[in-house]
């Protein structure tokens, strides 16, 4: 067994590809490649641009002196495959397979599968994916919605909340799987899950219409108004679905999904702007509310992470509301990287085992 095991991490995302380089738990090289809309635009499917990010991928550790073979493991962000159990899963030619068909719909994470695995061929090593958005640890309960017919799902930030619920339990000097905590991921959508026993037991749907507004979703909506309104005429389906996904939350009543825009308002006195954005604040610290009594009031931790937890106004809006619950560890950004990196290292070190993907045969 090695002493150091340098991993590759490769996560698509819409406009960029980050790559990262990891010795064991360090990074010792990043990029994030932009692409512009010209680039994309030729590209009618997703999958149509695999050889275009696969190239990008090579041409940047080439030009930093990376060597494909000197990877021990080569992990790609998980895409929207069918819903499993979180952990580090094997790329294999069933998970490759529900990829390319987009079982539950196209999106740019599809690719870092497919890349993670073409590469490590080369490379001769493992390929992994890690906690993929529709990782479903959700139990019985929290998956009654009110109607049969619209059982409530789980599509969360996993990758970034099992991490910096990890580097939580590591500053508490606890083990993961032993806690219960709250994790609220604040970015473009905003996902709230209750961790127990390192699993997410319940989670808002972050994506579509579920939980706080967001800066550029809208949430829980009136149900009843909102069925007025789908059958108004006064807006077609897909505005209606823009509403909830793009043109809701911040952009709605404000204009714009740029956080750092309304923040400064916000200081500059903008009266307008500060009372839509502690609206946010309110309603993510309702859910923070919801998840407590989720965990039976037995709470560890909450812990909030994502970009707008740079804001140290809004996160004390938060914090004012919660504290009561429990102490709140901020942990601001993403640490996907780190997350993917990690994910693979732990297999590598023989700390967790390798799971296959089987969602007919996960147990939820």
């Amino acid at each position: 067994m090695p002493d150091t095991y340098r991993i590759l991490a490769i996560n698509p995302g819409s406009t960029s590809t980050k790559i990262s380089v990891f010795e064991n738990e360090r990074e010792v090289w990043s990029t994030k490649l932009t692409h512009s809309q010209d680039e994309l635009s030729e590209y009618g499917h997703i999958f149509d641009q695999y050889e275009f990010r696969k190239g990008v991928i090579l041409n940047a550790l080439r030009n930093a002196d990376f060597e494909i073979s000197a990877f021990d493991a080569i992990v790609g962000r998980g895409g929207v495959l069918y819903p499993i159990e979180g952990g580090t899963y094997s790329i294999d030619d069933r998970l490759i397979e529900d990829l390319h068909k987009g079982v539950q719909g196209e999106h740019v994470s599809n690719l870092g599968a497919p890349i993670a695995r073409e590469l490590s061929v080369t490379a001769d090593c493992p390929a992994f994916i890690v906690d993929p958005v529709v990782v479903d640890e959700m139990e019985p309960l929290a998956r009654f919605s009110g109607h049969p017919d619209l059982p409530r799902r789980s599509i969360l930030h996993t990758l970034n909340q099992k991490a910096v619920a990890r580097m939580a339990a590591a500053d508490l000097g606890r083990d993961y799987g032993d806690l219960n905590l709250i994790v609220v991921h604040l970015g473009g959508g905003i996902s709230a899950g209750a961790h127990r026993g390192g699993r997410v037991i319940d989670v808002n749907n972050a994506l579509n219409g579920d939980g706080p507004f967001t800066p550029e979703r809208s949430g829980g909506l009136p149900v009843g108004d909102l069925v007025e309104l789908c059958f108004s005429g006064r807006r077609t389906h897909t505005e209606i679905k823009r509403m909830i996904k793009g043109e809701g939350g911040i952009v709605a009543y404000l204009g714009t999904n740029d956080m750092m825009q309304v923040e400064e308002e916000v200081k500059n006195g903008n009266s307008r702007y500060e009372l839509v954005y502690r609206a946010m604040a309110y309603q993510i610290s309702k859910e923070i509310g919801a998840l407590s009594a989720v965990l039976g009031g037995d709470v560890d931790a909450i812990v909030i992470t994502g970009g707008i937890a740079y804001d140290r106004s809004f996160i004390d809006w938060i914090i004012g509301r919660v504290k009561f619950i429990a102490d709140v560890l901020v942990y601001p950004g993403e640490k996907e990287m780190e997350a993917l990196a990690l994910g693979a290292l732990r297999v590598l070190l023989k700390q967790e085992t390798a799971k296959i993907y089987n969602p007919e045969g996960q147990v939820r």
